[in-house]
């Protein structure tokens, strides 16, 4: 039986994260056939900017890209954006899952809003977040966690201007970003950007900073294969694909 789970993902950037993500599940569980299919959405500028990521997450882009998506008969689809959606704010990004949801007749989730469920699932209330965007965007982020209920106590704005800048970022400068956003008062690390590959540096990550590394492409897939329905336990892919719920899940 196979799972697909859509990726509605604007533009060009970081979208193998989700075949790497596909194949960590595959080699652990070749039962599960789970499948992450990406389908593109129409872009007119990726600047990290509030006005251009509000404009990627139209309701017109992302209906296009629901009609599209029907050609792989999913069980689930996520909007794989994560300032597209918390540009919104939090009801309105939960709007947002709503009308793709009620557009495809699946269950429907988005990029920010797998970040809330991630950290209820892992029991965490307080985070850092290491964020490629500059600090305008970077702040939403701040402010749509904290009307979900959970606390930034640490924020690093890189002020990468773009998603496609962001998509050639390499593993040595993943690691000197997060280093610069942790806080002891941390429970996690929150990386923000599915534009930014991090699929094959999680676990890595996650033993150098002792504690969750969440990251945008990771808790995406995560999220849509909980929509679904199925449980898969993935080592590969960090403490989320592996952790019973903590207290604040629910």
């Amino acid at each position: 039986m196979t799972t697909t789970v859509a990726m509605l993902y604007p533009g060009h950037a970081a979208e193998d994260d989700f075949a790497l993500i596909e194949a960590a599940i595959g080699a652990v569980r070749p039962d599960s056939g789970v499948r992450l299919p990406v389908v593109f959405t129409e872009v007119d500028s990726d600047d990290h900017t509030v006005e251009a990521m509000a404009a990627v997450g139209e309701q017109d882009r992302l209906f296009d890209g629901v009609r599209r998506a029907h050609a792989h008969h999913p069980s689930a689809l996520m909007w794989a954006c994560t300032s597209g959606s918390f540009v919104y704010g939090f009801d309105g990004a939960r709007r947002q899952a709503a009308d793709v949801a009620g557009k495809s007749g699946r269950p429907a989730s988005s990029t920010s809003l797998a970040f809330v469920a991630a950290c209820r699932h892992l029991g965490l209330s307080r985070v850092a977040i290491a964020a490629t965007y500059p600090e305008p965007l970077a702040s939403r982020f701040t402010g749509f966690l904290a009307d979900a209920g959970v606390e930034v106590v640490a924020l690093r704005a890189n002020d990468i201007g773009t998603a496609t800048e962001a998509g050639m970022f390499d593993g040595d400068g993943l690691f000197e970003m997060l280093s610069a956003a942790d806080s002891k008062s941390a429970q996690a690390i929150l990386v923000p950007d599915t534009a930014l590959h991090t699929a094959m540096w999680v676990v890595d990550l996650e033993a150098k900073f002792g504690k969750p590394v969440l990251t945008a492409n990771q808790v995406t897939a995560w999220e849509g294969i909980r929509l679904t329905g199925l449980t898969v336990d993935v080592p590969r892919l960090g403490s989320l694909f592996t952790s019973p719920p903590g207290p604040l899940a629910g």
